[in-house]
């Protein structure tokens, strides 16, 4: 099924040239999904570097990524090698091994909550996002994808929200709700 591309520019007039070939190098995503996809294309010219981000969710899943460089075509070129490494990673991940149910026997006991920094927090952003049910394996798999250190999910078994982390030694830590 065709994708949906829509392109955003900031600082940038999109010209039929550049949307032409984000269109044609996007379009290209059709073919690993059977689903019409809405692709979110943001285009921003910061000093010299030109941006592009765009995110693809699918299946529950986002996939995402953001490249810099000095020209715009080769930021799509290098944000489009970005999500084909994502979207391997995610086909080979999903379909290696079948899904385990319950996630009591992989989870591992959640360390002590850091304190924040003393002084006031200021609040720069807030994002809502939909919450769905997934094993600890696919919340994995989106911290990944994304290339964040979280990632709040809802447990497929208990349907408790959880959160799973990057630890700094390496691995991955669960945050779950206790007594």
């Amino acid at each position: 099924m065709p994708a949906n591309i829509r392109l955003h520019g900031k600082n940038i007039e999109i010209t039929p040239a550049l949307r032409r070939y984000v269109e044609r190098k996007l379009g290209r995503l059709e073919r690993y999904f059977d689903e019409a996809l809405q692709v979110q294309v943001t285009m921003e010219v910061e000093r010299d570097n030109h941006v592009v981000e765009v995110t693809v969710p699918v299946a529950g899943f986002i996939l995402r990524g953001e490249e810099a460089s000095p020209d715009m075509y080769a930021s799509v070129d290098l944000v489009w090698d970005k999500l084909e490494r994502q979207i391997h990673k995610y086909k080979t991940r999903l379909h290696r091994k079948p899904r385990r149910e319950g996630a009591a026997a992989r989870s591992p006991a959640a360390g002590p909550a850091r304190e924040p920094a003393a002084g006031t927090a200021e609040v720069v952003r807030v994002k809502r996002f939909p919450i769905k049910p997934m094993t600890l394996e696919e919340a994995i798999l989106q911290v990944e994808l994304l290339g964040h250190d979280f990632f709040v999910f809802r447990d497929a078994a208990s349907e408790e929200i959880h959160v799973v982390y990057r630890r700094r030694e390496g691995g991955y830590g669960v945050i779950e709700p206790g007594p």
